[in-house]
Parts: C-alpha cells; sequence; structure tokens
C-alpha cells in the first residue's frame, strides 16, 4: 500500500538518509507493510527540469510496482527531465543501490557532509528502465 503523506514519510526519508525534516519540504511517497512504513521517497526543489529525490528503504521494499511509482510521478506527472538524488560518499549501501536503479555519478561536492564528500547522482527520463515493460504493466494492476 501507498502512502502519500509527505508529513509521515518525510521524517523517516530524512531519519535514514541524514537530513532534517522541515514540513512543506516536498512531495513524498511512501509503502506501506502491515501500516508500517518499508520505503519512503522524498521529492523537493523542482524547477521545471529536475527535482531533487531521496530514497530511504528498509528490508525487501523495493517492488516492482513501487519502483513503478516513484519513477512515474516525477517523470510522467510532473514532467521532470531528470532526477538529482545526492548521497554521502560514506554510504556504500546507498551508492550501490541508487546504481543499481541506474543512476550516474555526476559530480562530487568536496567536504560537503560531516562525515565525507556529497556525491550527486542522475538520471534522465530517457534512460529510466522504469517506465515501461513490467513496471509499467503494474501500475494498471494495482489500485
Amino acid at each position: 500500500m501507498l502512502c502519500l503523506d509527505a508529513a509521515r514519510v518525510g521524517p523517516w526519508v530524512c531519519e535514514r538518509a541524514g537530513g532534517t525534516w522541515v514540513e512543506g519540504r516536498g512531495s513524498a511517497i511512501g509503502r506501506l507493510v502491515d501500516g508500517e512504513l518499508v520505503a519512503g521517497v522524498l521529492y523537493e526543489d523542482w524547477n521545471g527540469a529536475n527535482v531533487m529525490c531521496h530514497i530511504a528503504g528498509a528490508g525487501n521494499w523495493a517492488t516492482r510496482h513501487y519502483l513503478g511509482v516513484i519513477f512515474h510521478y516525477p517523470f510522467c506527472q510532473i514532467g521532470a527531465r531528470r532526477i538529482t538524488v545526492p548521497v554521502c560518499s560514506t554510504n556504500a549501501k546507498c551508492i550501490a543501490m541508487v546504481e543499481r536503479m541506474g543512476f550516474t555519478m555526476e559530480a562530487r561536492l568536496h567536504r560537503a557532509t560531516p562525515v565525507g564528500d556529497l556525491l550527486l547522482f542522475v538520471m534522465f527520463k530517457d534512460e529510466c528502465k522504469f517506465l515501461g515493460g513490467r513496471y509499467a504493466e503494474s501500475l494498471t494492476r494495482h489500485p
């Protein structure tokens, strides 16, 4: 089940991503299992072409349907050409996750986090594997 309540999903994502939640910061899509959040994506700083995205998950959260939803929203609903994901250079698990998703590192901001560099990963709409095929089909099968 999805949770579109940014006031619930945003703090959950920020706690895991090392950020600070500010009310009204952005929109969010969470994934609930038995009423508990197991994944969340926070979207912010939409400028008409790019949206910043923070992704967090616990356990086996990345279902086909959820991946389809979290990429359909920025690319198809709001019309983003690209998504930018900031990741701390010391967070090896998150780096591996976003690379598996298809993001590529675009920039390194030296000493931009309290514990290391800030890596900026990007995905362009035409590179997103989650917009078609079985991911798109899963969107039509779920309520």
